[in-house]
């Protein structure tokens, strides 16, 4: 099955590592630390212009997991995912 994160953007859920709210994970100096290495190393993959509301890391088989930064909350990801993904 395949998950539409946005912005024609579809990854395979057998590669989705986690789903990460970025309300509530943003806060967290870690988090924001992975976020800038991400972003420096090139794996940080922006579907949205505007404040994304989730964060989807996922496996990328080529070494360092790719982040998402998905304008869909995590609700609506994983509603996608309980109804087959494919919206």
């Amino acid at each position: 099955m395949y998950l539409h994160l946005g912005q024609s953007v579809m990854i395979s859920d057998r590669d989705i590592l986690g789903v990460f709210d970025l309300d509530n994970a943003s806060w967290a100096y870690k988090t924001r630390e992975f976020l800038e290495r991400a972003e420096a190393e090139g794996r940080a993959i922006w579907l949205t212009e505007d404040l994304p509301r989730s964060l989807v890391l996922a496996d990328s088989r080529w070494g360092e997991p790719v982040v998402y930064l998905s304008p869909l909350s995590p609700a609506a990801l994983a509603g996608r995912a309980a109804r087959g993904g494919l919206e």
